[in-house]
């Protein structure tokens, strides 16, 4: 049964790959990624089963994640600390749901992203 505040994977993917500058963190259950100043964050394929979430600073690889879309069945919005909003990618196995995969952004899938102050350096004449 589908969660309230929850999304398909199709749903979600492509809007996580367009807010990737949003993302503050990102992982599974056994390992985390932190977002930087410094890093970036990069989406592609592997191959036709696997997508891939890679954190990188300059060209080296800080960290990745590889997300098998088969066994995602929802991926559910929760509030997280001040304004952030935690997407957990669940599973189902012997009709019990796990978090499988989880990114925490700087805000939720329908609102607008936080406004970045223009740094404003002299004067145009």
């Amino acid at each position: 049964m589908p969660h309230a505040d929850s999304l398909t994977l199709q749903d979600f993917w492509p809007w996580l790959a367009d807010h990737c500058n949003c993302i503050l963190r990102a992982g599974t259950p056994d390992s985390i990624l932190y977002d930087d100043d410094d890093f970036h964050w990069r989406f592609t394929q592997e191959n036709a089963n696997t997508l891939l979430v890679q954190l990188v600073r300059g060209k080296r690889l800080i960290g990745e994640v590889f997300i098998e879309p088969d066994l995602v069945s929802s991926v559910r919005m929760t509030r997280g600390e001040k304004e952030e909003v935690i997407f957990d990618l669940m599973a189902e196995a012997d009709g019990q749901e796990q978090v499988l995969y989880y990114f925490v952004m700087a805000h939720g899938f329908d609102e607008p992203e936080p406004e970045v102050p223009v740094a404003r350096h002299g004067r145009l004449h």
